[in-house]
């Protein structure tokens, strides 16, 4: 089984950041974007520089058809306000090279990070692994499940813990102290 997996590594996430920021500023702030936001890809590809300008990122989630509003963290914030500066309101954040103004493809995106993943050796890293990525590093700094089920619009702390790696880094660590 090779599940999508979070980064779980802080110094690796600031080594992507470097990479990304290095090789392409749009994919830099797509990687940002994500990690700091645990919106979906589709819910990140379609946002236009309108969406970022104030503090807050309101969607109507794709998947679930749901309201959301995420308050952007600081960092991202300072980001997003020099990338956008020399943009129009209706231009895509994530911009095709292909097209007038066309967002990136999820096929892109995940191209983009696969990248970034085999340059520091990770494996099972897709899209999603931007969305698992923020759950585990939330759960890890503010251990709590209910706020990210919440955050995720998941319907049992199970399936979140479950679904950000932590029962799995659980059970590695028992198989690692196991003996027979």
């Amino acid at each position: 089984m090779n599940l999508v997996q979070p980064i779980r590594d802080k110094e690796t996430i600031q080594e992507i950041k470097g990479f990304l920021k290095e090789k392409n500023e749009r994919n830099y702030i797509l990687f940002l974007l994500g990690i700091n936001t645990g919106l979906r890809i589709s819910d990140i590809l379609p946002l236009k520089v309108r969406d970022v300008e104030g503090w807050y990122i309101t969607i109507r989630e794709k998947k679930t058809k749901k309201n959301k509003r995420i308050k952007m963290t600081s960092e991202l914030k300072k980001v997003l306000r020099d990338y956008i500066l020399d943009k129009g309101k209706n231009e895509y954040l994530f911009k095709s090279r292909k097209g007038k103004n066309k967002p990136i493809t999820r096929a892109a995106a995940y191209i983009i990070l696969n990248e970034a993943a085999r340059e520091f050796g990770l494996e099972s890293i897709g899209t999603h692994s931007l969305r698992k990525t923020f759950g585990y590093m939330f759960y890890k700094q503010f251990k709590d499940v209910a706020a990210l089920q919440e955050i995720f619009n998941h319907t049992d702390p199970k399936v979140t813990l479950r679904y950000i790696g932590i029962n799995q880094d659980n059970l590695d660590g028992m198989m690692k102290k196991f003996k027979v």
